[in-house]
């Protein structure tokens, strides 16, 4: 062994356990969170704020769903002391569950895209509800709703923070917050892949295609070198794609637009013939 290779092997293990252990202390942190996923710490989810503090970024008083008692529980796994809870990311309040006025819901789908761990139910076009057991109280649902029809509704009387939600309560809607990601990139691909092959079949049939003219000809062409691009866009966006661990969480999680040459814009969830509605439009299994 070279001289290099034997300082490379011995320095290896020692390079990977500050990872390992902050890691750890993230996994630990993450578990003291009440899953909510609301984002008024500031981060994206409960993980990256749980990062965020194991690696000494963040305060552990940025939590208003945990309130003061999360914010002891998070102090005393960094072994700093407690701090007041931050005003600027909210204040300690009884949970609240969202309600959809059904009267004037528009079934936009836009509340269900935006909940986080699958607590709206409905389809394109036609009257949503929520699941309130399943409602975080979040109320990540309220700001897209374009006709304004969602309250948040409190059920927890005066109980606040952790008296107003259990471990079993945040266990369960981080095991939806997780299957939700992992629904929302299956589809993603499958669409892609979908639309993928529905280009190469139009490519084909061009070049299989007769020109009856010199103009006809490279119009033809011009269509080819458009769907190409096409697929090396979307070639290239599934090469660059983030892992599902490194994806950034709602409200920014949705599944990716497909290339706009390579099918018809799926931002409007009218035409279902190559987007169809998430399934989370449904109520999840």
């Amino acid at each position: 062994m070279t001289a290099s290779s034997a300082d490379t092997a011995s320095a290896s293990p020692a390079d990977a356990r500050p990872d390992a252990d902050l890691a750890a202390r993230a996994d630990r942190l993450e578990a003291l969170l009440p899953q909510t996923q609301c984002t008024k710490c500031g981060f994206q989810g409960c993980r990256p704020y749980a990062e965020a503090m194991a690696r000494g970024e963040a305060d552990c008083n940025r939590c208003p769903p945990g309130g003061a008692e999360g914010i002891r529980r998070l102090a005393a796994e960094l072994g700093v002391a407690p701090l007041p809870l931050d005003p600027g990311h909210g204040t300690e309040q009884p949970r609240a569950v969202a309600r959809i006025d059904e009267t004037l819901c528009i079934g936009c789908t836009l509340c269900i895209q935006a909940c986080p761990v699958d607590a709206i139910v409905g389809a394109a076009k036609q009257m949503h509800t929520v699941l309130p057991d399943w409602c975080t109280g979040c109320d990540l649902c309220v700001a897209p709703c374009p006709v304004d029809c969602i309250a948040m509704i409190p059920v927890t009387g005066e109980r606040t923070g952790w008296d107003a939600w259990s471990q079993q309560q945040a266990d369960a809607a981080r095991d939806r917050y997780l299957a939700r990601k992992q629904r929302l990139v299956r589809e993603r691909e499958e669409n892609e892949a979908r639309l993928a092959a529905k280009a190469a079949a139009k490519l084909e049939a061009l070049r299989q295609e007769a020109a009856s003219s010199e103009a006809e000809r490279q119009a033809q062409e011009r269509k080819k070198a458009i769907i190409q691009a096409a697929i090396e866009r979307a070639r290239q966006k599934r090469q660059a794609a983030q892992p599902l661990n490194a994806a950034p969480a709602d409200p920014v999680d949705r599944p990716d637009a497909a290339p706009a040459a390579a099918g018809p814009d799926h931002s409007d969830h009218s035409d279902h013939s190559d987007h169809p509605v998430p399934s989370d439009t449904k109520r999840p299994q």
